[in-house]
């Protein structure tokens, strides 16, 4: 974000524009792979790094996209008006021709994956989706939540498909009504900290909807990700291939998590689910939790 008096340079523009920090939602790429044990496998690691370079590369030709559509809108907000393309330090031409080479350069790299007809199809269902919540569907009430929330669950199924990696139902659902509960999570944040002039779709909720949401959401979340966790089968967590113990434990710090997010987008300040991450220790050690006993149960 630039200053007034302070503009960036095209390289530095551009840089913001794709919004890079963003890139680390890609790590869901990982997830399937990681949990199926395989990730170190060199054929799944290079199809999983293809996987990751061509999400972000599109992705950022999509947040561009975005912003070439709002820039009205963001020259007149307090804060988006310091955006690459609403504070004028890279041109819409410059940007469109950006996002069209983002995009070509991200639709070209899976072509090093192998049989990489499944996802492509994935990659394309993420732009059309993003594409129609860009010009469309935005500020359609529970729509948008939808849509948003596809584009995790999207990410975390790529993963699987990019490296032909049979999924449990259960992840799938996992991941599905998790990615739901982020997105509620943070909406919920945002109506409690700024209201409605931050996001006008969020005039149509009400704090006792989005109340309803987040339980629903983490409610059949952290169901689903306990019968992920104690399946037997070849694609549960306690396959016969996964050291069982650590991976059951894995429950407790999921739930903690869980409660830690209800609690913060439903708190006077309107903590976001990203706020928590980033900021509270004890979500920050619940993660590092959870990532060891995963990692000590899938490959130790």
């Amino acid at each position: 974000m630039t200053t007034p008096g302070n503009p960036r340079g095209v390289v530095r523009a551009l840089a913001s524009a794709m919004r890079i920090p963003q890139w680390v939602k890609n790590g869901l790429l990982v997830v399937a792979p990681g949990a199926a044990g395989s990730l170190f496998h060199h054929t799944v690691m290079v199809n999983t790094i293809c996987a990751f370079a061509a999400f972000s590369l599109v992705a950022s030709s999509m947040y561009i996209l975005n912003d070439l559509r709002d820039v009205e809108s963001d020259r007149q907000h307090p804060t988006k008006r310091y955006r690459a393309i609403a504070s004028g330090d890279l041109s819409q031409t410059a940007a469109l021709t950006a996002s069209a080479l983002l995009a070509a350069i991200g639709l070209t790299i899976p072509v090093l994956i192998h049989h990489p007809a499944g996802f492509y199809l994935i990659l394309v269902l993420y732009i059309v989706e993003t594409m129609s919540y860009i010009l469309w569907l935005k500020n359609a009430v529970i729509i948008e939540l939808g849509l948003v929330a596809s584009g995790f669950f999207l990410r975390s199924y790529g993963g699987a498909v990019a490296s032909h990696i049979p999924v449990s139902t259960w992840f799938l659902i996992v991941v599905t009504f998790g990615a739901l509960f982020l997105v509620v999570g943070k909406r919920s944040a945002e109506l409690r900290n700024v209201g409605s002039t931050n996001r006008a779709v969020l005039a149509e909720y009400t704090t006792e909807f989005l109340h309803s949401a987040l339980t629903l959401s983490a409610t059949v979340a952290v169901t689903a990700y306990c019968l992920w966790a104690i399946d037997t089968s070849s694609t549960g967590l306690s396959s016969i291939k996964h050291s069982i113990v650590p991976l059951r434990l894995t429950m407790a710090p999921v739930v903690l998590a869980i409660l830690f997010i209800i609690r913060g987008a439903e708190s006077p300040e309107g903590e976001s689910p990203e706020d928590l991450l980033l900021k509270n220790h004890t979500v920050q050690i619940l993660a590092l939790v959870w990532a060891g006993l995963m990692l000590g149960g899938t490959y130790l």
